[in-house]
């Protein structure tokens, strides 16, 4: 799976993923040059974390960049078959879910903290992370995604 940048959906999902953080935050989250498959290639390979999820009751992860897959310790596979809130501990799963609310209500959140978990366990924080709805250009909401590059091991 070491090219699923290279899929047709994820290559739409990472048009949705960056037109939605310019819309909402008047920045652009990655260089926009070259094709469609070159940019999905370059937030795939960029050296911050990039997560989504979709809109399930209890929603699944979607996307995670190279960085995001390695930060959590698991293969593309495992990532999007994860509830998103097991990304979180279960004390800090309440705040969590606080906190997407508010970036569903606002659009985006411009300056996140908090404690997250890997796979195998390894906890760490978050800081100044961007969370932002994911909408298709017709408004349609799709998703919440995430990235920050700044986080500590704990």
């Amino acid at each position: 799976m070491g090219d699923i940048w290279r899929t047709p959906w994820v290559v739409e999902w990472t048009q949705y993923l960056l037109d939605s953080y310019v819309r909402l935050i008047n920045q652009e989250l990655i260089t926009r040059e070259g094709t469609t498959q070159e940019q999905a290639e370059r937030l795939y390979k960029s050296s911050f974390i990039v997560a989504s999820h979709g809109l399930q009751d209890d929603p699944i992860l979607n996307y995670g960049n190279q960085a995001a897959l390695d930060l959590w310790e698991m293969d593309w596979e495992q990532f999007t078959q994860t509830p998103s809130r097991l990304t979180a501990e279960p004390v800090n799963r309440e705040e969590r879910a606080r906190m997407l609310e508010q970036a569903k209500t606002h659009g985006y959140i411009g300056d996140y903290r908090g404690m997250r978990i890997s796979h195998t366990g390894k906890r760490f924080s978050v800081k100044k992370a961007i969370v932002w709805n994911i909408h298709k250009p017709d408004g349609t909401l799709l998703g919440q995604a995430a990235t920050f590059s700044d986080w500590a091991y704990l």
